[in-house]
């Protein structure tokens, strides 16, 4: 008998049930099993173990007492040496990537969610039985894990080498759509839940193919001619020999979860591609991007984050949280790779990776924390800060995910600068780190080691500065200094006023009031109802009522004193105001010629 088994039914579909049955051929005495508090690759302590219940224990015929211990471990006093059966249930209904949901549509779970850890057995080989469900004969499961003995719906009998492995394969369960692909001679699988008639499976499987590809070679092609390599060749290089993307198609969702051979996908059911003559425009819609984008995002982390990780993640605490200032290097850089192998794939133009580029740089230039938080300080405060967004958010931290990948792009960009002959970009970087240390934990020094050996000097100042301060990025001079243009554009009134609202059934709800904006200094603040405005110093304009922020420019003609009308917890308040006379932020320019050492997406 294998030491670790689970068996998962889909218990009840209309209660949203999982129950799983926890066998433990070999427990300890004193068995102590507990569920995680996190899922790694999504930094929250989401407390998984609320989901628990009806816990019970057996050996042989005897009932055994479950003490529970904290939140989220539980120990049983039991003879050693003499199987332990737990079982228990889990209630599955959070539609994301990160937890597990079941209903008579769709069933999905990440271990976990459902599988208890067996403390002392962890490196034991777990084996984890699924079973067919009987109310859905069309239902049909998928994983990363590896199949033992399965029927050709997938259900049966699958195998991982420890707790770690078990845990990072999640399930998808239901009447999916299904299509593989092979990249560099690596088979890939992608299922689609939730999509409509019109849903061009195989443009999604082509498209995906490239980015595979291009993400392969990237990694194991040569240093010198990366993408050009034979690919079957560059293929058996990777840290994975099948990969499965899982993807739910949803009304309005959006996001990504990476696992060592797999992730679990989530977007709009219109952003999915339709099959020519169904679609109301013959381009690319811009969801359909933002969704290869997702994909690249998330298969780039195979390599960095599941493999090139943070030391920190060496070895995983399930049970509390775990923390690393590199968020800015694992986020950050994946996301400044998602783009650039779009365009390397040739799935999207020069103008439209330098939209995306310039998106990037939009959200960073407009988050007044920037100047409070640095970006390592970022990576550290995710746990606390990241993943509980409020009203504030945007004046106290800035993203790893954002800034990281213009940490990332200024790297490249001063790499191509100063190395042209020698034709050094950060592609050179990460493939050597990827050797530096072994496709395993990686330190902050590595990096600064590894650009050493590369280039021969020092970096530690530009990475100080960069991630480990304030300070503004030299993005202009950069940006300039490879032929990409740089220009001021005029921001709209939200931004003029340091606002973000809300606009439905001509009603304007402020959301967010910006540090340092006129509509802070007016006494704006976040959950206020903007109703209307007296024009001018002493309201000499008139009194109107307001339904759109973009209407005040035509209301205050060139008057730029108002008295803003509010509510606030039924209270009416009357704000004097002080429109700026403009606002611009940076739009970027495609430039007229480009060379290969001047472009990231070359």
């Amino acid at each position: 008998m294998t030491a670790i088994h689970y068996t998962i039914e889909a218990a009840d579909l209309h209660a949203h049930l999982f129950r799983v049955t926890l066998t433990v051929a070999q427990p300890a005495a004193q068995q102590t099993v507990s569920l995680p508090v996190w899922i790694p690759g999504s930094y929250l302590v989401r407390e998984f173990s609320k989901n628990l219940q009806n816990l019970s224990a057996k050996q042989g015929r005897r009932n055994l007492p479950t003490l529970q211990q904290d939140k989220c471990s539980w120990a049983i006093a039991c003879k050693s040496g003499q199987p332990l059966v737990l079982s228990y249930e889990v209630y599955a209904f959070d539609n994301s990537v990160r937890t597990a949901w079941l209903d008579s549509q769709r069933g999905f779970f990440n271990g976990t969610s459902l599988c208890l850890r067996v403390h002392g057995q962890e490196h034991a080989p777990h084996q984890l039985q699924l079973q067919a469900v009987k109310s859905e004969p069309s239902w049909q499961a998928a994983t990363g894990l590896a199949p033992l003995k399965t029927d050709k719906k997938g259900f049966g009998l699958y195998q991982a080498a420890n707790y770690d492995e078990l845990v990072d394969c999640p399930v998808e369960l239901g009447a999916f759509w299904s299509g593989s692909f092979d990249a560099c001679g690596v088979p890939h699988r992608f299922v689609v839940a939730g999509a409509l008639p019109s849903f061009d499976g195989d443009r999604l499987l082509a498209d995906t193919q490239k980015i595979c590809e291009a993400a392969i070679r990237f990694w194991h092609g040569s240093d010198k001619a990366a993408g050009k390599v034979a690919g079957k060749a560059v293929g058996k290089k990777t840290p994975h020999k099948n990969y499965l993307f899982m993807l739910n198609a949803v009304h309005d969702g959006y996001g990504g979860l990476e696992h060592r051979n797999s992730t679990a996908l989530i977007c709009k059911r219109d952003d999915l591609p339709r099959h020519a003559g169904l679609s109301a425009s013959p381009r690319k819609p811009e969801g359909y991007t933002t969704l290869l984008g997702l994909i690249s995002h998330e298969y780039f982390h195979t390599w960095n984050v599941k493999q090139l990780r943070p030391d920190a993640f060496a070895r995983y605490d399930y049970s509390q949280e775990n923390y690393t200032q590199l968020l800015w290097f694992f986020e950050g850089f994946t996301s400044y790779y998602d783009d650039i192998l779009l365009r390397r794939a040739g799935l999207i133009d020069d103008a439209t990776y330098i939209e995306l580029l310039g998106k990037t740089l939009l959200q960073v230039q407009q988050t007044p924390g920037r100047h409070v938080q640095s970006v390592a300080q970022s990576s550290f405060d995710a746990w606390v800060k990241y993943y509980r967004q409020d009203e504030n958010t945007i004046n106290a931290t800035v993203s790893y995910y954002t800034k990281g990948a213009l940490v990332a792009l200024c790297l490249d960009l001063t790499l191509r600068s100063e190395f042209k002959t020698e034709g050094h970009t950060l592609d050179t970087v990460m493939r050597g780190l990827w050797k530096r240390c072994k496709a395993g934990p990686m330190r902050e020094q590595d990096l600064l080691d590894e650009l050493q050996a590369v280039t021969g000097r020092c970096w530690t100042g530009e990475i100080q500065r960069w991630a480990h301060s304030t300070q503004e990025l030299p993005l202009r001079e950069l940006l300039t200094g490879h032929g990409i243009g740089v220009e001021a554009e005029t921001s709209g009134m939200a931004q003029r006023l340091g606002l973000r609202v809300l606009e439905a059934a001509g009603s304007v709800q402020v959301k967010v009031v910006l540090r340092g904006g006129a509509g802070e200094a007016a006494g704006l603040a976040a959950g206020d109802e903007w109703l209307g405005l007296d024009v001018g110093a002493k309201g000499q304009g008139g009194s109107w009522r307001l339904s759109k922020l973009d209407e005040l420019s035509a209301l205050l003609g060139k008057e730029r004193q108002l008295t803003a009308l509010v509510s606030r917890d039924k209270r009416l308040l009357r704000l004097p105001l002080t429109v700026p006379d403009q606002a611009s932020h940076w739009q970027l320019r495609v430039p007229k010629e480009r060379t290969a050492d001047q472009w990231p997406g070359v």
